[in-house]
Formats: C-alpha cells, structure tokens, sequence
C-alpha cells in the first residue's frame, strides 16, 4: 500500500526479485517510480479499496502515506490479514544479519548513501542497499546483495499509523552517519527538540563496538552525538574534525576535493557532482570507506564511478541551447546549497529556479522567512502556488505571493505563478540559450521537465 513511494517501491523490487508476487495500490502514480515498477513486472492499482485485498495475500507492507482511516487500511484492519511496515519488512527479509550502514540527517542522505553503495559496488564488496533515489549506475534505487554490507537511507520520518517512530530505528546500524539535523517535517515533529530527541534514539541504538561517522560542523548534530556510546569520528571543514575538506575546486564538469585527516594531507578525490554540501557528502563516504580498511587508490575510484542519481541536480536534457535541470530539493537549506553548487558549476550562465513548495513543511509558514534568504544564486525565480493543506488554517499556510514579494525586496527578479502551464508558458518565451533552469520540487511537479524540453525543441 502506497507503492509508488521510493521506499516502498523499492521493497517492492527487491520482494519481486527475491521471488515473491507483488501487487500493490497507490493514488499518486508517476515518474519515475511507475515506470520501475512496470519494468519489473509488478501491478499497480489506482486508488485504494478493499477489492485490492481480495486476492488474500500473505502479507500486507503498508506504506507511512496510508492513514489509518484509509478504506483499504481499513478493510484491512478487518480481515485479518498479516501486516508490517516498510522498515520492518526491510529489516526482516534483507538486511537481517548484514553489517547494516545507516546514513541519516535532514540533508544529504540519498546522495551520500547512493555514493557509499556505489564506492562499496566498486571496491567488489556486493552491497545490499535500499536509497530514496535511483542510483543511475544501477538504474534502481535497491540491490539484494551478496556481500556483508547493507547500506540503508534512514529516514526520520514517522514509519506507518500504527508506528509513530522514525524508520531508522528499525533498521540496527553498525555503522550511521549523520549528515545534519535541522528542523522539518512539521506535520509531525513540533518543533527542532522533538527531531533532535529522534536522533538521540538512533544514537541510543548504535552498538558499543559501532562507528558514528557525524558531520561535527553542525551544533545539532555535536550536542546529539556527544551521547553516544560507541566511537565518533568527525567530518567537516572546521579543525575539530579530523576528517576535513580543506578545499573545493569545479574544473571540466568535476569537482576536485582536497582531503586531510588528522591535521595531514590524506589526498585528492574527484565527484561528478558540484557543490561544497556534495563534497560534504563525499567526505563522509571516504571516512567510512577508510574506516572498513579501504586503500586511498580504491576510495578514489569509487567516488570517481559515481554516475548521481535522478532528481539530484540531473540534466533532464538541452534543447534549443536551454539546460533544463530536476533536483530534488525542497527545504530551505537544500534550495540554496542546490542552487550554489549549480551558480557553481555553471558560471557565467543565467540560472532560473522553478519553485515548487509541495512538502508538508513548506506549505505551512513555517519556513515562509527563511526562504527568501535561499535563493541569492539564481538570476531569476520562479514559484508556484502550491495545493493548500486542507486542514491547515489559512493564516498557517504557505504563501508564493508573500515569498515573491520578499525576493524582490532583496533585488532578485521574481515571478509568482498559479499554475505549471502558465511557468512553462512564461519560460518558452523568456529562455534563451545559455540559460539553465532548475526545477526544484519533491513531486512530479506536473511533468514540467518534459514539457519544457519538448516546447523548446518545437519552438
């Protein structure tokens, strides 16, 4: 239930390929988790009802975007049926005894775990790992595995209605990282203590003779780790790190990072990905790696094979001389890192950003003053007006308008729009070549991507 998430969806495979049958249902069905899914031989229903259980399967895996309310959660409930989470299936059928690594934070989790399953791939070691991304280098965001690892992305998100705690915590990390913490997910952590109280849980958690590999430049993640009961090894750019990145250079579509540990030179390494937050990334991928007793020279060639993954500052295609890019990001932090490293990869450009707020937390007003601030390395911005949250007051909710208003006010050209057709409409008259424009969302955002491709190649 609720297939066509990323997690879910890929349990989904990873079941299908173990040799089980798989059906599943969702209400949201789109790119490119739908496509995997035909791909792979799996069925998905539109819409949810109790006829999907009709077939009486075995097991029933419920997706956290299922309320409890939900007809077929319902239905269900009734038939008696077995039925277990996402992560708990995850946990049983694959990762099971496996050195299980566990990549969490507010940011960065996808790419960093997508670099350390690939660098593992690399290095002949045959990881498991489940990613909320598709890995272009395996064309999948899961692999069963053959060997002792079992990279994970832990989620803190809220695991299903009948499990109100955050997935990682299912998932029994030998090794996690912590990339940061910051507040979000509004629609279920009040405030920035309750998502640090989250990860002490998963700090909690970790075995004595487990590894913490934690970004010590962030203050959260610092305070939260600092109870930990197995080693911490730290990784930033400030000298309390002893993994530090002590410099970033973009030269010919790669970008060089300059790497010490423990105050002396450790190397040089190349990533096909822009930005400092990817080098961040990185870093701690190459900290994990030395930590499992990997040389300089395999380190460095399993970061140089990474291929990204979709959604992630992906070049969707150029046409007519215009760069359209899809990238995943949606909290405030993520749109101006994302931003920065495209301003940086892409000098001398003109950069449009295409907004649209679409998480729970960014149609709340939570956020409503710190995006302005995000938005500094784009020569033009456009947002969309977001779908209201039905049951979030009107005063609560996010406004476009008021955001539009306030980039202006910092002297950036700004745009508000109603709709995607009126943005695509907007964007075939105004790009010209030279222009990258990225579309920064957490949805399907209406296949923008696509439309504005082909409208350019008609042009």
């Amino acid at each position: 239930m609720g297939i066509c998430g990323t997690g879910v969806g890929a349990l989904a495979g990873m079941l299908k390929a173990a040799g089980f049958a798989v059906t599943g249902a969702d209400s949201q069905v789109y790119p490119p988790m739908s496509d995997f899914l035909a791909a792979n031989g799996i069925t998905v229903l539109e819409g949810y009802s109790p006829a999907n259980l009709e077939s009486d399967p075995d097991l029933v895996v419920v997706g956290n975007v299922i309320r409890r309310d939900n007809p077929e959660a319902v239905a269900l409930a009734e038939s008696g049926i077995p039925y277990v989470s996402m992560p708990q299936a995850l946990a049983h059928f694959f990762i099971g005894d496996s050195t299980s690594m566990v990549v969490a934070g507010t940011h960065g989790k996808t790419t960093t775990s997508s670099i350390l399953a690939t660098a593992l791939h690399e290095a002949g070691f045959d990881p498991g790992f489940m990613i909320g991304g598709l890995v272009k280098k395996f064309d999948r965001n899961f692999n069963i595995g053959g060997g002792r690892y079992f990279v994970v992305e832990g989620d803190e998100y809220d695991t299903a209605f009948f499990d109100k705690g955050p997935k990682f915590l299912h998932y029994r990390p030998s090794i996690a990282v912590i990339t940061g913490i910051e507040f979000d997910h509004a629609d279920i952590y009040a405030d920035l203590e309750a998502v640090k109280q989250s990860f002490r849980r998963l700090v909690k958690i970790m075995p004595k003779d487990g590894c913490l590999v934690a970004h010590l430049d962030d203050p959260v993640v610092r305070e939260v780790v600092a109870e930990a009961g197995c080693r911490v090894v730290g990784y930033g750019q400030s000298e309390r790190c002893d993994w530090r990145l002590t410099g970033v250079e973009v030269a010919r579509g790669r970008t060089l990072l300059r790497v010490t540990k423990g105050g002396e030179a450790y190397g040089e390494f190349a990533i096909p990905l822009p930005g400092i937050h990817n080098g961040l990334n990185s870093l701690a991928v190459i900290a994990v790696l030395a930590e499992l007793g990997l040389d300089r020279d395999s380190i460095r060639q399993g970061l140089a094979s990474f291929a990204g993954v979709k959604r992630r500052q992906e070049v969707r295609g150029i046409e007519r001389g215009v760069t359209v890019i899809d990238d995943f990001a949606h909290h405030p932090t993520e749109v101006r890192e994302t931003l920065a490293a495209l301003r940086m990869a892409y000098r001398g450009q003109r950069l449009i950003a295409v907004f649209e707020p679409r998480t729970n937390s960014s149609r709340r007003r939570v956020f409503q003053d710190v995006y302005p601030d995000c938005f500094g390395s784009a020569d033009l911005v456009l947002i969309k007006e977001p779908e209201p949250l039905a049951n979030i007051a009107v005063d609560k909710r996010f406004s476009s308008r008021e955001l539009v208003a306030a980039l202006r006010s910092n002297k950036i050209d700004a745009h508000y729009f109603s709709n995607t057709g009126a943005i695509i409409d907007f964007l075939l008259a105004k790009a010209s070549e030279g222009d990258v424009v990225a579309v920064l969302s957490n949805g399907g955002f209406d296949n923008i991507h696509s439309r504005l491709l082909t409208g350019f190649r008609q042009k």
